[in-house]
């Protein structure tokens, strides 16, 4: 049994989604972490990096694509938070990936939870 935590950051309703469980593999587990979400009134899903398939990172795969597509529809955030240098370190077209991802609002890859307080914490 697998226990997520919802806690709010900067007015930011976020679902942590514990790292033991079923991996994050393609619609239908993307599906299941919108629900659990929006019945938790989240507006954004935390997935630590251990819970991601390898597919995901492997962009020919469409796993990653098909993945964001569904958070996006839903209007929820997604952040997979953890260390992904090894993938990174394999794929150029990954490296890009991450990068451009993290420069939007809806996917972000951050090393870790004090990262994504710092990325939602207000400016100014």
């Amino acid at each position: 049994m697998t226990t997520n935590t919802l806690v709010t950051l900067h007015g930011v309703r976020v679902l942590r989604i514990d790292p033991e469980g079923p991996p994050l593999d393609g619609e239908q587990a993307a599906l299941d972490l919108i629900g659990d979400a929006m019945g938790q009134d989240a507006e954004l899903v935390a997935v630590p990096v251990e819970r991601v398939a390898d597919e995901f990172f492997r962009l020919r795969s469409g796993v990653a694509g098909a993945v964001m597509q569904k958070f996006v529809n839903y209007r929820q955030r997604l952040v997979i938070v953890g260390d992904v240098s090894r993938h990174v370190s394999e794929s150029t077209a990954l490296r890009d990936f991450v990068h451009e991802t993290n420069q939007g609002g809806h996917v972000w890859f951050l090393a870790d939870h004090d990262a994504l307080d710092a990325r939602l914490r207000p400016t100014g």
